[in-house]
């Protein structure tokens, strides 16, 4: 018996491993004992499978069966992978007998209208904790109703929503991760870095960001084009050349985070600009030390949270777009991201330059994340700043150092 009979299903063949993957991150993050709920599972599934992969000693994980399964079979898949995940998993007959947990999981995707949509999300929050996750899924294709919904995720989560695309899935999904009550900051520091599949994997350890996707099927798009309309021509081979460049611009390597709990990693890739301390009453009162750490074209784009913590609050500033290195880009646009932290309010500003004039952030308020965590990208050359609270934090790096983001220890709490 599904557990939301007025939402359909029928049109959704499934969700491969990427998508099931992005659904049970929430639950594959945390280091603390958590309890998971599935709701909709089927015991052959991949949102089941990459559930159980995610269990750690301590945690709980419950599954409540959808259409395509019964509790029965559920009970003799989980039975034959041995007693260590019997032990940590239960089945339920019905949703009914379900407890609140930490991660509420839809295991089928939602193609309902959005009062059919609406009727679901009111129906979780007696299964939910404090701060819970709710995981869900939708239809990415334009035409279907699940996808029309997508801004009602939105506007039903009041402390953060995380959406990511699953293109490489039949169909395209879109992942939202809603908070319906806020959590605690001290909870982050015990998570480890989102999956986030907004990266496609060249390598275990490199991966290429859905930007440099784009702009390289861009760049080979207008190859085709110009062979197409002059095939004599070798004009074609400029912008076919260009992809490949263009793509590793975005790159996106696996990084390893630095164990000691004291340490604030860098937020970028770069070098180091300037170490200074000031005041800036759009951050709170009292001095911030700000480690200012300049982007070339040729480092890695995509930024990093120097510290574990909880977005509060996202603003962008206007101004121009002079060269990061200088000056004057202290008066260029950038999109200030702030997070309350169990040591105070820390910042970090993504800054324009001469050549960048886009600033993707990817954390919105409401969200908790680990050190180290992705958080956005400046395209094509860029200045990151990160301010920590000066009678906090103490600075191990100086003018003129090279830094590597989220593995570079910048500064260190005091």
């Amino acid at each position: 018996m599904t557990p939301f009979p007025a939402v359909s299903t029928a049109p959704v063949t499934g969700v491969g491993p990427r998508a099931a993957r992005a659904l049970t991150a929430e639950f594959a993050r945390h280091n603390a004992a958590t309890s998971a709920l599935v709701i909709g599972a089927d015991h052959a599934s991949a949102v089941v499978a990459a559930a159980i992969e995610a269990l750690l000693p301590g945690d709980n994980l419950t599954l409540v069966a959808g259409v395509r399964s019964t509790a029965d079979l559920l009970r003799d898949h989980i039975a034959g992978l041995g007693s260590w995940v019997s032990d940590r998993v239960r089945i339920l007959d019905s949703l009914a007998e379900a407890t609140p947990a930490d991660v509420v999981i839809l295991g089928e995707p939602l193609t309902g209208t959005a009062d059919e949509t609406r009727a679901v999300l009111d129906s979780l929050g007696k299964y939910l904790t404090e701060g819970a996750v709710v995981s869900v899924a939708v239809p990415a294709v334009p035409g279907q109703t699940g996808g029309a919904a997508a801004e009602l995720f939105r506007q039903s989560a009041l402390f953060g929503v995380g959406t990511d695309l699953v293109a490489r899935n039949q169909p395209p999904l879109r992942v939202h991760r809603l908070r319906f009550s806020q959590a605690d900051t001290r909870v982050a520091a015990t998570l480890a870095p989102a999956y986030r599949p907004s990266s496609v994997p060249v390598t275990r350890t490199m991966h290429i960001d859905s930007n440099g996707v784009a702009a390289a099927g861009i760049a080979l798009g207008l190859a085709a084009l110009a062979r197409g309309a002059r095939p004599k021509s070798k004009l074609w081979l400029i912008p076919a050349l260009a992809a490949l460049p263009v793509a590793a611009f975005f790159r996106d390597p696996e990084r390893d985070i630095p164990a000691d709990s004291n340490a604030i990693v860098a937020a970028s890739d770069g070098r180091v600009l300037s170490v200074e301390r000031l005041t800036d009453e759009r951050l709170g009162e009292g001095e911030f030390l700000r480690i200012a750490v300049f982007l070339s074209v040729l480092d890695v784009h995509v930024n990093r949270v120097p510290v574990a913590g909880r977005v509060t609050d996202y603003f962008v500033i206007d101004g121009g777009y002079a060269n990061a290195m200088t000056a004057a880009a202290e008066h260029n646009v950038a999109a200030y991201t702030v997070l309350d932290t169990d040591h105070g309010t820390v910042a970090v500003a993504q800054r324009t330059g001469l050549i960048a004039r886009r600033i993707v952030q990817r954390t919105p308020v409401g969200t908790l994340v680990a050190r180290g965590e992705r958080m956005g990208l400046i395209r094509f050359g860029s200045r990151t700043d990160v301010y920590l609270p000066a009678d906090k934090a103490q600075a191990t790096v100086a003018v003129g150092d090279k830094v590597i983001g989220a593995s570079s220890v910048i500064a260190r709490w005091i």
